[in-house]
């Protein structure tokens, strides 16, 4: 291969007349002629390299290594450079506040609380609208490295910011999503977790916990059984988060699988095991999926991911002794039940969609590789996002014209509920079909809607609450829609006479006993111990 400088200096050695040595000048003489030379053939080359870059700043003249060093970092957040290596905490927090300061218009950086160990959980929004709410536009995120030792996806981000800083001007597709989506992205939620992790080891659970030796994928409160575990700063951070913010879609990026994973990752169907610790452990990897309302939308959205990505819709598995996944999606308890999801979490609490995106067979692989992962997961980290602007949109009004807010509203026949922002806003991502929506709000007459969802655009819907009639007397006084009202209030009538509708659950109930979210039973002794322990050890393996 010719050295370009070899090449540079040929190509003007044939473009001139070529300066002819006398054979009668001294050697010193013919040294220095040597020296003019070169001098001059160099001098275009530095001349260009400092008026041709179109930055404006001095290029710098790089001498590569010779063969068989390694490569300098050459991770300079102030040059706009983002190289594809791993970037300890300090540097990420680099990386993070030259990109808000270059792109103010595009950026807002914010902290959402600290690890055990003080270190700030950073949450970049990308958008148009980085330091407001846009009214009417949806809120979504991307959560990576919750576990410690599954730091591509921590990587991804990183550069799927500067991909959207970088593409805004230039790329018509990247100027829609920010001009229409506020964009929240949280590289790291277990910083702790990963300064203690290592480079290249593939499966194993070193730093996959917090400081505390807590698994933060564990740690939520779960619908379907008891989670005992004491909450942690990381995940009351997260709590606390998503839910003063109206999150409309979601996705959490891990390591050590390639698939699209969806809720549920936990299942009602253990309970009947609870009273053993034996049959709970062998019911634990059952493999039966636990399906929510929404489970058309799940699957749709993980596939997604799944088919613009470039390998996962292949479901090829990772190893000979790793399960395969039809077209690269799963349902999480059908590949195998947990408790305390950051998924199931989002969903059922808030009715925000979230699904589980691994994307690496390898936990924590070679730094030469996240190019590759880059290329893999682009596409798909856009694509995905974009699909909170699917389904049905709009506000919920009162009849002079106010948002209402706290809003209970839910898709008929698809009982995990939502609620509307301070605005008034509502966001439901639904596959085209007919549907019915049921709104309450406090102090107004339930309300039910129809509409049709199409594929093309988002079904924009705005629904007005009439108040509720005041009653009138006690005895044979007449409620909302003429249904009669007996003596003293009834249901949903305040003592001061206002009906007040009873309120739709917020949140999906599945049949069968009533949540496990505050109650205290426990199974003791050895397979007890037996299935915690098998049950990590899966964990480990698999993500």
């Amino acid at each position: 291969m010719v050295c370009p400088l070899a090449r540079f200096i040929h190509s003007q050695t044939h473009r001139r007349p070529t300066m002819i040595l006398r054979t009668t000048t001294t050697p010193l003489q013919q040294q220095q002629q040597l020296q003019l030379l070169l001098l001059m053939l160099l001098l275009p080359a530095i001349t260009m390299a400092k008026t041709v870059n179109p930055t404006g700043d001095p290029l710098q003249i790089q001498i590569q290594p010779e063969r068989g060093l390694p490569e300098p970092r050459a991770y300079m957040p102030d040059a706009q450079h983002l190289d594809f290596v791993y970037h300890d905490h300090e540097e990420l927090t680099r990386f993070l506040r030259a990109t808000s300061a270059r792109y103010p218009n595009l950026t807002a950086l914010y902290s959402i609380g600290k690890s055990i160990q003080g270190r700030d959980l950073w949450v970049m929004v990308v958008s148009s609208s980085p330091y407001e709410h846009m009214v009417g536009k949806p809120d979504v995120k991307y959560v990576g490295n919750i576990h410690g030792n599954e730091p591509v996806g921590r990587e991804m981000l990183l550069h799927l910011i500067q991909y959207f800083v970088t593409s805004y001007s230039s790329d018509q597709y990247v100027k829609w999503l920010l001009d229409n989506t506020r964009i929240h992205i949280l590289p790291t939620m277990n910083p702790d977790g990963y300064a203690v992790s290592k480079e290249g080891t593939c499966d194993g659970g070193q730093g996959r916990y917090n400081a505390r030796g807590f698994d933060l994928n564990r740690n939520f409160p779960d619908y379907f059984k008891q989670n005992n575990k004491r909450g942690q700063p990381e995940t009351d951070a997260v709590k606390d988060w998503i839910s003063k913010i109206q999150f409309v879609l979601s996705g959490s990026l891990h390591g050590g699988a390639l698939v699209a994973s969806y809720p549920y990752d936990n299942t009602p169907n253990s309970r009947i095991c609870r009273s053993s610790a034996l049959c709970a452990m062998f019911q634990t990897y059952s493999a039966a999926p636990s399906l929510t309302p929404d489970d058309d939308v799940f699957k749709h959205l993980s596939l997604v991911y799944a088919r613009n990505h470039a390998k996962m819709s292949r479901g090829v598995a990772c190893k000979s002794a790793t399960p395969a996944f039809e077209n690269g999606i799963t349902n999480g308890a059908a590949w195998y039940p947990l408790t305390g999801g950051m998924q199931d979490y989002n969903y059922v609490w808030y009715g925000c969609m979230e699904i589980t995106l691994e994307i690496s067979c390898c936990k924590y692989p070679p730094a030469y590789e996240l190019k590759k992962y880059w290329e893999d997961n682009q596409l798909s980290m856009i694509k995905f996002l974009a699909e909170a602007h699917r389904g049905v949109q709009g506000f919920v009004f009162d009849p002079a014209g106010m948002p209402i807010e706290r809003a209970s509203i839910k898709i008929k026949g698809r009982d995990v509920g939502f609620q509307t922002t301070k605005y008034g806003e509502f966001w439901r991502i639904l596959l085209p079909g007919y549907y019915k929506v049921e709104v309450f709000a406090e102090g107004f007459a339930p309300r039910e809607v129809e509409f049709v969802i199409v594929e093309q655009h988002p079904t924009l819907l705005n629904v007005t609450l009439q108040p509720s009639k005041r009653i009138e007397g006690i005895g044979g006084a007449m409620g909302p829609a003429g249904i009669g009202v007996g003596v003293g209030p009834g249901p949903g009538v305040s003592p001061g006479g206002i009906y007040r509708p009873i309120q739709a659950p917020q949140h999906y109930r599945p049949p069968g006993p009533g949540p496990y979210a505050g109650s205290a039973t426990s199974d003791n002794g050895i397979f007890s111990t037996i299935s915690n322990g098998l049950n990590s050890l899966y964990s480990n393996i698999f993500g």
